[in-house]
This record gives C-alpha cells, structure tokens and sequence, in this order.
C-alpha cells in the first residue's frame, strides 16, 4: 500500500488511485484530491478538566516562541498561544471548523462573536469549513444567523459541498445517479450541481423482508455512492450501497468524511459520520475517497477560489486528526483549541504523534490581542 507522509503522521492511500486534477473547463477552483484511506487513530477522552489544562499552560508557556515564519514547531510538542497578536498578524486568513470551535450542537460557545468581530476589524478574511454534511452551505448559513453570527454563504464550506464539488471536477457523466447515505445537505448540493441521485432520508423507512429466495434489486446506473453522517441509516441503506459499490462497474465510494464523533448536542459526544463510513467499509472491503478534512480537496478549493497562499492561513479547530492534520497537510499554520474533543491530557499524550503549532482553551482567547485593533 502506497503511504505519504504529511506533517507528523502517516496517511495510507488506495493502491490503485492517483490524484486528480480538474479540467479548467470544470467547476472553478477544482483541485488535487489526496484520498485518505487509513485514519489516523488517536485516543480521546470525554472528560475537559480545567485544573489540568492550567497545568499544561504552566508546563508550556515558557516554551512558547515565535516561530510563525518557519512553523519549525509542527511535530515538537505544541506550544500554549502566549502572543495571540503576532499569531493574528502573521497570517491573512484564518479557516475556522465549527463543531466544538464556534459552537457545540444548537448552543454557541463563549466569546465566539467578539472574536470573530475582532478578527474582521483587523482586516482577516474568515472561512468556516464543516465536515458535518448534513447541511447545505445555504442551510448553515441560516443556522449561523440563527445563532446570531452574520456569515455569507461564501464563506462556508461543509463536506457536503465537497462531495458535490469533486464529482464536478472529475466529470461526472450526467447519465450516472449517485446513491446517498446522508441526509438533506448531500442531496442539496448534489441538485444544486445538476447531478442526479436517490436513497437519502427517503430510504430511512424501507425494510428488507428476508424471507427464503429473497433477492434486492438496486439500480444499475449508480456511478457513485456518497456517504455522510446519517441519523437514519438502516439495513436497506447499507445493503444498497454494497450492491452498487460490488455489482456497478467503476462506481465510486466517496465518503464526506471519517469522524469518529459528532457535537449533536452540547451534553455529550456522539457516533460520528466515521461509524456510516465504516459499515460500508465492512461490508464492501473497499477504501473511500474522503473528501472532507484532512483530506487535502477543500484546502486546495479555498486557495484558489480566495487566491489565498496557504502560508497565510491559520486552520483552527478541535481535533487532531481532522482539523490540524488538514492545517498541516495543506501547509498551514495550526491552532487546537480545547472547546471541542480533544483534552489536554489527548494533546499531550505520547502516543499522539499530531502537534499542532499552538493550541489554546477555546477561540476566545485571540481577543487578548484586542490592543491590535486600538493600534
């Protein structure tokens, strides 16, 4: 099995796939695809305990340095962001995830308006980038002004939309139907790029009656099955997806992303896309192309779109082996913030071989370099 090295962890790729590159008569914006097949595993804990986390500042912070213009710190332990300011003038763009960084399930996580009102004061442009497909970037942005956040469509970007967009950049043939496992997000932005598809929360209901000679039918013109987190996965779902990934010649298996958990309220975690990906995975034996985080795809589609190098971005998020892996991979500097799933007590364990440059308790701590915007 072929394997790239990206930052401080190794991602194995398909044997058989090579990285594509989009037609410039395609969407616009289209670019390489790097298909992560084997997850990074990291071990994490549900517990946030703030006496350790001062612990780890008091640990860290005299190692703190300024090394923004090399980003020499990426593989060392992580240090505590001391100096937010310099942080903040060091890049152009920072790429924000949402679950467990601005919010956790429907509830809006402290200090989140103020900094992001702080950011835009300093001239930054800001980008929110989701591997939660079950929303539309139309559906999120009302979920943002629901919040009381004002963000334009334009600057989100959830793994549904990726889906939709690597299909348009492949070509995919207008007379071939994708299969979902996803909800509503996936089927709006696949309608919104003009390809056709079914199953969905349509298929939530349907039952197999498995009685002595019973034989599925599945249509034969699936070119592709598309699957994300899905609250009503069922049997039918599964069985379906296999039959066309097994019997449809050339049909694709893409998934959304491989989250292993979700923020579907703010009370506790939950199974995540990751565990949808992975019946399909078991039953199919085959390996997805994974198009949201850290899959390299979104990184590329936002540089371009924004003309954005990605020496000026700081990718900000709460997990190790999404948000900073996809920082890391698409040469970013990174910032962890605590807020989501990942502890102190995962960050700094030996086996984690993810750093990212800083890390902080939740977004809020930016606004300590208020004084930027006084200047």
């Amino acid at each position: 099995m072929q394997t790239i090295k990206g930052a401080s962890a190794h991602l194995a790729l398909a044997p058989t796939r090579k990285f594509l590159q989009s037609d410039a008569g395609s969407h616009p914006s289209h670019s390489i695809l790097f298909p992560i097949c084997k997850r990074v595993s990291l071990l994490w804990s549900s517990g946030n305990r703030r006496s350790k986390m001062q612990q780890g500042v008091a640990k860290t912070a005299a190692a703190a340095a300024s090394t923004f213009e090399n980003g020499s710190d990426v593989g060392k332990n992580a240090s505590y962001l001391t100096d937010p300011a310099e942080l903040i003038k060091s890049v152009e763009t920072f790429i924000f995830d949402c679950d467990g960084v601005i919010w956790k399930g429907d509830t809006l996580i402290d200090g989140v308006p103020k900094t992001l009102e702080l950011l835009r004061s300093l001239g930054k442009r800001l980008v929110f980038v989701t591997n939660n497909s079950t929303k539309s970037r139309k559906q999120y942005g009302k979920k943002f002004e629901t919040l009381g956040l004002t963000i334009s469509e334009e600057e989100i970007f959830a793994s549904s939309f990726a889906a939709a967009a690597y299909l348009k950049s492949i070509q995919f043939p207008l007379e071939k139907k994708v299969y979902v496992i996803g909800e509503v997000g996936i089927q709006k932005e696949l309608e919104q790029a003009g390809i056709s598809y079914l199953g969905g929360p349509e298929d939530g209901d349907k039952k197999i009656d498995l009685k002595p000679g019973q034989l599925m039918e599945h249509d034969h013109s699936v070119g592709a099955v598309v699957v994300g987190f899905d609250r009503y996965i069922n049997y039918y779902k599964i069985q379906y997806a296999t039959l066309c990934l097994r019997e449809n010649p050339g049909c694709l298996f893409i998934a959304t992303n491989c989250d292993a958990v979700t923020h579907l309220t703010d009370a506790q975690e939950w199974a995540g896309g990751g565990s949808m990906v992975g019946a399909v995975k078991g039953s199919t034996k085959k390996e997805p192309l994974v198009v949201g985080k850290p899959s390299t795809f979104m990184m590329d589609y936002l540089s371009k779109k924004f003309q954005i190098e990605k020496s000026q971005i700081c990718m900000v998020g709460d997990r190790l082996d999404t948000d900073i892996l996809f920082g890391q991979n698409g040469g970013c500097k990174t910032l962890l913030v605590l807020s989501g799933v990942t502890t102190l007590e995962t960050l700094q364990s030996p086996e984690n071989t993810i750093q990212p440059h800083f890390w902080a308790h939740q977004l809020s701590d930016l606004l300590s370099a208020q004084k930027l915007a006084n200047v």
